[in-house]
């Protein structure tokens, strides 16, 4: 691993927090990602840079040492960041002629080129696909992309630690994806601890999905026997087959033979969520872009009746308003 920018900041966050959990808390992450990424950086670097005990994480030497280039690092890229934003922003136009935007997946990115492609029907519009939000935020941070269309658990929010603004679009329940004549398809939605004996397969992904999942089911009284990962068709796959039950979106549309219904109570959650710098050309246009975005996930939602039917009984699930979503307790 190449140690980058953002690894300054993790060590920088635990070292000013005194504890590994408070600096993820403060960077978005959830702990266990947060610890792996610390092991990783001190593998890199050769030794430890904390001791870290029930009174919280101190520096090594070896810490010091990193810490002492980071405060010099971060501070000067940051400056670098600025007046080159600044520069970019007085030579620029009022209305950009290049959209660069990536996306996790999802039907939200096409309903957002579509709008794009009307509006401005001369504009250069291009997509760049990842299963990895922090893939997509350092592209954005290196000016590759001008904006990231992602998704996160529920509670969370893509990283802080990568400057950028990020602006709900939606918050929907987690759905499960199954055959059409699973016994748990006749209701409009799925009691999950009724499926304690399943299987389960899932997209790939750098976030704490997969930790969040195993806490719903710890809540629902059960440990999940296998959640496997894969890619999108690989987990059609796997359902149609019988081998798995699987985790999707609302909006997601299912194949023949496929169903899916939301989980009784939205136990696990899914954010989508709009991402840009804000000191680029791109943070000017934004609130248009997430009117798109926004305008596209109703759109999608808007062909599963079912679900915006169950959804009634759940305000905090939804479309967002000025970029903000209520959420009620996991």
């Amino acid at each position: 691993m190449n140690l980058e920018l953002r690894h300054l900041k993790v060590v920088c966050a635990i070292a000013e927090t005194g504890s590994v959990t408070k600096a993820a808390s403060q960077l978005g992450l959830a702990q266990p990602a947060l610890t792996a990424q610390l092991q990783r950086i001190e593998r890199t670097l050769g030794g430890p840079l904390f001791e870290r005990d029930r009174r919280g994480a101190r520096p090594t030497a070896l810490g010091e040492l990193v810490l002492a280039r980071a405060r010099v690092l971060l501070p000067a890229m940051k400056g670098l960041q600025d007046e080159a934003a600044r520069l970019a922003g007085a030579t620029g136009t009022e209305k950009m002629s290049r959209y660069r935007i990536g996306a996790i997946g999802g039907p939200i990115l096409g309903g957002m080129v579509h709008r794009l492609s009307q509006a401005q029907p001369d504009a250069q519009v291009t997509t760049y696909a990842t299963y990895y939000v922090e893939e997509l935020a350092n592209m954005v941070l290196a000016g590759k992309l001008d904006y990231a269309q992602v998704g996160v658990c529920g509670d969370a929010m893509p990283s802080a630690e990568f400057g950028l603004v990020w602006q709900t679009i939606a918050v929907d329940a987690v759905c499960v994806l199954m055959p059409e004549d699973h016994p748990m398809a006749k209701g409009n939605d799925v009691d999950l601890a009724e499926l304690a004996e399943e299987q389960w397969v899932g997209g790939t992904g750098d976030g704490c999905f997969a930790d969040c999942f195993a806490a719903a089911c710890a809540r629902a009284g059960f440990t999940p026997r296998r959640v496997l990962e894969t890619d999108i068709r690989g987990c059609v796959d796997m359902v149609e087959s019988g081998s798995a039950l699987g985790l999707c979106q609302p909006t997601f549309r299912p194949p023949a033979a496929l169903t899916h219904r939301p989980m009784r109570g939205a136990p696990l959650r899914w954010r989508l969520v709009l991402g840009w710098h804000p000191d680029s050309p791109a943070a000017r246009n934004a609130s248009t872009l997430m009117s798109m975005a926004q305008e596209s996930y109703q759109e999608v939602v808007g062909r599963n009746p079912q679900y915006l039917e169950w959804m009634a009984d759940y305000p905090h699930l939804g479309g967002a308003v000025d970029g903000l979503a209520p959420l009620g307790n996991v």
